[in-house]
């Protein structure tokens, strides 16, 4: 999503609802009683700052408040989940009755601590039947515990952008399936200059932008948790053949060192001064904003999409991706809820809805229906990630009561992994588990 400072740090977002958890109670019981049909005013909390996606926002609150009119949209854009906790920590009539995140990693917290109310007696009283709505992993990341305190606001896919110049000048002829392939393909496409790089196949530090490690390790299907509840690490052995499998590929191409030294010199990820924007780098693991943001960016040269290489096992599953995206909910806090659904449903739900906004902003759309619509503006580069997120075996990083603790331990460990300073994985992933068991259990 081509959206300003979206992918805050995952740790900035755990911090701030941590202290929401603890100044929340649910209050959805009470606070349901209000009548939609009522004159009101909803206050909307947003996260978008860029102004073609305010204006996307407030396009989408114009149609609503047309179909309904007596119901008045505050809206307030901009707003980081830290402001968001201080306001309902706060509560009274300028707390938001409607919330937008970016932080999908949280929803575990949103849920356990009652700072959201379920959504699931909303669904059930308008007949929306969200598991014939939204894709599964979708609904998989926006509940936690059979509690639905958030829905599906727009989805983000990630996969492969790559420079198909530089793919022809190289003699490349299609982009890599498997990893193995990858790490090929990557090598062919670095020009070394001493201890810098004329191009870089690929920047493969988990400091590269989108490769996060959630992200390479869901091309291995990976099983967070156990069906004991437990972490599942160093259980499941796709993790440790993803970790193998990074450091592979940084070492080949030119050491943990030499490459973060090159990654100083790019530019910020959302502006013109992006390396594959400017050539540094011939392939970028990214999301479906990069394309359109690449072109707006004035490159000179083709531009392809593809699915993330799979391991070499797993070659049959090739297309399938990372998943996340916005959520949306309703404050447990607010007296406003009955007319707080109506717009949370329009948004999530409503077809024409859904695709206007992802036309406006470059996201693939986050209900089956808009997935399908004529009115969806597809190009060639942006349908990769239409199929991406329609892959049986695309895949999310699960909602847990600590919100993104869990990841965040996991990318620790990575991080020291491919910086040479965690030799031996197994144990290194067996530790990580004793913590993060530890963690979820403080945070029950």
């Amino acid at each position: 999503m081509p959206r300003n400072r979206r992918l805050t740090a995952v740790a900035t977002a755990v911090a701030a609802i941590s202290v929401l958890a603890t100044a929340c109670t649910g209050q959805s019981g009470n606070a349901a009683a209000d009548d939609p049909d009522k004159e009101v005013t909803l206050n909307f909390w947003h996260g978008w700052s860029a102004p073609s996606e305010a204006k996307a926002i407030e396009e989408n609150i114009a149609r609503f408040e047309k179909a309904h009119p007596n119901i008045k949209v505050k809206v307030t854009g901009n707003m980081t989940d830290d402001k968001i906790n201080q306001a309902l920590r706060a509560g009274g009539d300028k707390a938001p009755d409607v919330v937008s995140s970016f932080t999908t990693d949280s929803v575990g917290k949103f849920c356990n601590s009652g700072a959201f109310a379920d959504l699931n007696p909303f669904l059930q009283k308008s007949g929306v039947d969200k598991a014939k709505v939204f894709p599964k992993t979708l609904l998989e990341y926006t509940q936690f515990n059979g509690n639905q305190c958030t829905l599906p606001l727009l989805n983000d896919a990630y996969g492969l952008v790559y420079n198909k110049d530089a793919f022809k000048a190289a003699g490349i002829t299609e982009p890599p399936r498997t990893w193995s392939q990858f790490t090929e393909v990557a090598q062919k496409l670095t020009k070394s200059d001493g201890d810098s790089y004329d191009q870089l196949g690929i920047m493969p530090t988990y400091h590269g932008y989108e490769t996060v490690p959630m992200r390479l390790a869901a091309q291995w299907s990976p099983k967070y948790f156990g069906a004991d509840g437990k972490s599942n690490l160093a259980r499941d052995p796709g993790f440790a053949s993803m970790l193998s499998a990074q450091k592979d590929l940084v070492a080949k191409l030119g050491g943990y060192e030499k490459l973060e030294k090159f990654r100083s010199t790019f530019g910020d990820e959302w502006s013109a001064e992006h390396p594959f924007h400017k050539g540094q780098v011939a392939m970028q693991i990214d999301g479906e904003w990069r394309a359109a943001m690449a072109k707006e960016a004035g490159v000179t040269f083709e531009i392809g999409t593809a699915p993330l290489p799979v391991p070499d096992d797993q070659a049959a599953d090739y297309g399938k991706g990372y998943l996340s995206g916005t959520i949306m909910g309703i404050a447990s806090g607010s007296k406003k809820q009955n007319a707080s659904w109506e717009l949370v449903k329009y948004m999530t739900t409503d077809t024409e809805a859904v695709v206007a906004f992802a036309n406006a902003i470059h996201n693939v759309p986050s209900t089956l229906a808009a997935l399908e619509s004529p009115n969806l503006q597809v190009t060639p580069e942006f349908k990769t990630f239409l199929d991406i997120a329609r892959h049986p075996k695309s895949n999310t990083t699960p909602a847990q009561a600590d919100g993104g603790t869990y990841q965040l331990t996991f990318q620790d460990l990575a991080y020291a992994v491919e910086k040479g300073d965690v030799a031996d994985i197994p144990a290194g992933l067996a530790k990580a588990d004793q913590q993060i068991d530890t963690d979820i259990a403080k945070a029950k």
